[in-house]
């Protein structure tokens, strides 16, 4: 059985944005997800790190997190150079804030997208029904009642395609997006417990 976009008028065109849409989305998902994997990655090593760092071993420690792939790694790193080299303060504290934000900002780069394209596409299949209903019956006054019945179930059934390809598109979009919002937020809270813990290790190693 053959497909011709073209042979569904308006909701043709709409199907092949869907299809785009589709595309993109799945193109995202696949890039946010590899780079996301290892957001939540190295705990065991921050806690070491800190150990290492409370028991006054701070080479140690900023070796261990040095190499670290997760951006909790990456603003504790920093922090724990910072330390060393004696920067504190509000002013540490201040860019220790923004460096999260800056990794935060670009865990959910793209997100958006998703969820744009999970809003829209309903929208766009809903648009597709309803320009392929007026054009049905249309077809319908034009013959003046004597159109098939057929004929017309036919293009009724093209018009309702557009929604559920418009929902096909929608909720892998919504999904992902919404899982990979979920692992950025995860991320950011283990980036605030991390560097949290450091600074309450710097100012009293008992507590460790």
């Amino acid at each position: 059985m053959s497909f011709d976009p073209g042979g569904l008028g308006a909701g043709g065109i709409i199907i092949v944005v869907l299809a785009l849409l589709s595309a993109l989305s799945l193109t995202l998902i696949v890039v946010k997800t590899l780079q996301l994997l290892p957001a939540r990655s190295g705990a065991v090593r921050r806690e070491e790190a800190i150990g290492l760092w409370a028991a006054g071993n701070k080479d140690q420690a900023e070796a261990a997190v040095a190499n670290g792939k997760s951006p909790a790694d990456r603003v504790m790193a920093y922090a724990m150079k910072s330390l060393a080299s004696g920067f504190k303060g509000a002013t540490l504290h201040a860019e220790l804030l923004r460096r999260g934000n800056e990794e935060l900002a670009r865990m959910n780069s793209l997100l958006r997208v998703l969820e744009l394209i999970a809003m829209i596409s309903p929208l766009l299949g809903l648009l597709g029904t309803v320009m392929g209903m007026i054009q049905s019956f249309q077809a319908l006054e034009m013959a003046q009642g004597a159109a098939n019945a057929s004929v017309l179930a036919g293009g009724i059934w093209q018009a309702l395609l557009t929604t559920a390809v418009g929902l096909l598109v929608a909720i892998p979009a919504a999904v992902g997006a919404s899982l990979l919002s979920s692992r950025a937020e995860s991320a950011a809270q283990m980036i605030e417990n991390s560097v949290g813990r450091l600074m309450l290790v710097e100012e009293n190693p008992d507590a460790a």
